[in-house]
């Protein structure tokens, strides 16, 4: 183990969760969309200031996605239009709902494909495109009213990767998925939220994700299990009475960040982290950042490349299309996952700041 680990998540102690188990123990519902599920995904929507109906769990981000495809007909054996700069969550969701996954590079700025740059990526596409697929980069804030207008000028299904999204996300009607995975910045340890101002989306997203079932036992869709728990739903019950003291955790340490490295002429963090939004990530971008790695390894600090070397770059997705990733391959060459987590000292963010610049020779 290193003395300085990249991630240590932090979710409600037993606690703050034992009245909602203790509320478990009293329904006897354990899942299939009981109370505390209900309950949970209302309590959500009024964080996003979202009327009713909008928001549902699914046991995961990755089938989150995969449901919000099938729910706009996303025609099977289309390509999928996604950042190659992505997670490889975003590849298997695409190739899940059927459709096969079109890797396109990203802004060098916003490290995300653009609403009015993609219409130029689906005109030069090998194969007709059925969907797009932004992603939010490590849950920095992109234009969701783009995206709309967009799926309304065009017709193609639209899903947002919105996996680290939780602290940015802005929702509209193009569904956006948040991932509840423990290691996210809100986590119930497994999980994932589906938003959409858009009813029949969500609606039809809910019946995906129970064996296709609509007010009756015939399953009228194409279909898989992935409901939320109410074990998972009792931990996020708890997360959010605890998200206000949660989030300003983030925050100071984003912060102490962004204080320690703001001097620097050469490391930078993405815009606006820990100033508008945060997520559970911190993304460093340098040059030379494998000797920087290896350089924090011999001090016993950790590191991550959360992406490794992008989506298209796996054995699994090496046969999909792609488009030249110049900033793709760029982005893989200098960005690193440094420690982060919501108690993470001060000193030790100083330390891990100072080898960092040392290496660049600041």
């Amino acid at each position: 183990m290193p003395q300085i680990p990249v991630a240590r998540p932090k979710l409600p102690v037993a606690e703050r969760i034992a009245p909602y188990l203790r509320a478990i123990d009293a329904s006897r519902f354990y899942t299939n969309f009981g109370p505390l599920a209900s309950s949970f995904e209302e309590r959500i929507a009024a964080r996003y200031g979202l009327p009713s109906g909008t928001v549902t769990t699914v046991a995961n981000a990755t089938w989150g996605l995969t449901l919000a495809l099938g729910a706009q007909d996303a025609k099977p054996g289309t390509l999928c239009v996604m950042p190659a700069w992505t997670f490889i969550a975003s590849a298997h969701a695409a190739a899940n709902a059927g459709l096969v996954p079109y890797f396109v590079d990203v802004d060098p700025e916003t490290w995300a494909i653009d609403a009015s740059a993609v219409a130029d990526e689906i005109r030069r596409a090998p194969a007709p495109v059925g969907a797009v697929m932004p992603v939010s980069p490590f849950g920095r804030p992109i234009s969701i009213p783009a995206w709309d207008a967009f799926r309304s000028e065009t017709g193609l299904a639209v899903v947002i990767d919105a996996a680290a999204g939780f602290d940015s996300l802005v929702p509209g009607e193009t569904p956006a998925v948040v991932s509840l995975h423990a290691t996210k910045v809100f986590g119930t340890g497994e999980g994932g939220l589906v938003l959409s101002t858009d009813r029949s989306i969500i609606s039809s997203v809910r019946q995906r994700s129970n064996f296709g079932f609509h007010g009756s036992r015939d399953a009228l869709v194409t279909a898989t299990n992935a409901k939320l728990s109410e074990y998972h739903a009792a931990v996020g019950h708890a997360m959010l009475d605890e998200w206000n003291d949660a989030r300003a955790e983030w925050i100071r340490v984003a912060t102490a960040y962004r204080d320690e490295i703001g001097s620097s002429n050469r490391a930078r963090l993405q815009g606006g982290f820990g100033e508008s939004w945060v997520s559970s990530t911190c993304s460093l971008t340098a040059p030379d950042a494998t000797r920087i790695e290896r350089t924090l390894a011999s001090e016993g600090i950790d590191t991550r490349r959360w992406w490794s070397n992008g989506a298209h770059a796996h054995e699994a997705t090496a046969r999909y299309p792609r488009t030249s990733l110049p900033v793709t391959e760029r982005l893989v060459n200098s960005t690193i996952g440094v420690p982060f987590y919501r108690d993470l000292e001060p000193s030790t963010i100083g330390k891990v700041v100072r080898v960092v610049r040392a290496c660049l020779g600041e």
